[in-house]
């Protein structure tokens, strides 16, 4: 679905993605941890065609991105941060999305789950930074897109919404569709990923199962606070080791 080949970015001196190479399969949630500044984000965007490598390349359904830009037509993509332009009402940005992207949607259905209904003719800039986050990622759902990527989704929502967030990612790898998520929250992480992908320097650290890394824990003896899980202490392992 995606392969990534030798891909680097810099940004003037900073080198953020150093020799990336990488296969995600179809039909399984990603989890894309590590450090601030470990290029997750440019990672995604590059994916995206939102960030143009130095050096690489990346394949999405076989096409060479560099070649193509109708691919991203198949993607969902939540940002790190819901801008939208703040004088537009909500049904007034569903219905300029939806013509932008020229496809089909029932928007109306994900406005549902997060009880948006009573916010259609409100003004962007009236909503909470909670409220905008849950209209980010209806916006992501709303195409049914083969491929979802999802930069800190979990970011201002209260444990409803968060629950409704999870049930929506379950049922969407139901449908064998390939999601990519970044997330500060490892309960959240280790609950809807199938894989996770541990970025350090640009560079992939782990990539694997859940209960892979969890094998890369050393003992509880060694510093750990008790109150941590058992992914928690594998993750501050790997932490530790890179005097993070």
């Amino acid at each position: 679905m995606i392969l990534i080949k030798n891909l680097y970015k810099k940004f003037d001196e900073n080198l953020v993605l150093n020799g990336i190479d990488l296969t995600i399969p179809q039909g399984n949630v990603f989890g894309i941890l590590g450090p601030n500044g470990s290029g997750k984000t440019t990672l995604l965007k590059t994916i995206l065609g939102m960030v143009i490598p130095n050096q690489g390349i990346i394949e999405v359904f076989g096409q060479n991105i560099s070649k193509v830009s109708n691919y991203r037509h198949s993607i969902g993509y939540l940002s790190q941060s819901a801008n939208f332009p703040p004088n537009l009402k909500v049904h007034e940005l569903f219905t300029l999305i939806k013509n932008i992207r020229n496809k089909k949607s029932d928007y109306k259905e994900f406005l549902g789950r997060f009880n948006l209904d009573a916010y259609l003719n409100k003004k962007i800039n009236s909503l909470s930074g909670g409220t905008r986050q849950k209209i980010n990622i209806a916006l992501a759902f709303m195409f049914n897109s083969p491929i979802i990527i999802l930069d800190e989704p979990t970011a201002g929502l209260d444990p409803i919404s968060l629950i409704r967030l999870k049930e929506m990612i379950q049922t969407e790898r139901e449908k064998g569709k390939t999601i990519l998520i970044t997330s500060h929250i490892m309960s959240f992480i280790e609950e809807i990923s199938d894989q996770i992908i541990f970025l350090f320097e640009g560079k992939i650290y782990f990539k694997g199962k859940i209960s892979e890394i969890k094998l890369k824990a050393k003992p509880i003896e060694n510093g750990f606070p008790n109150c941590l899980t058992d992914f928690e202490q594998a993750i501050t392992s790997i932490l530790k080791d890179k005097n993070v």
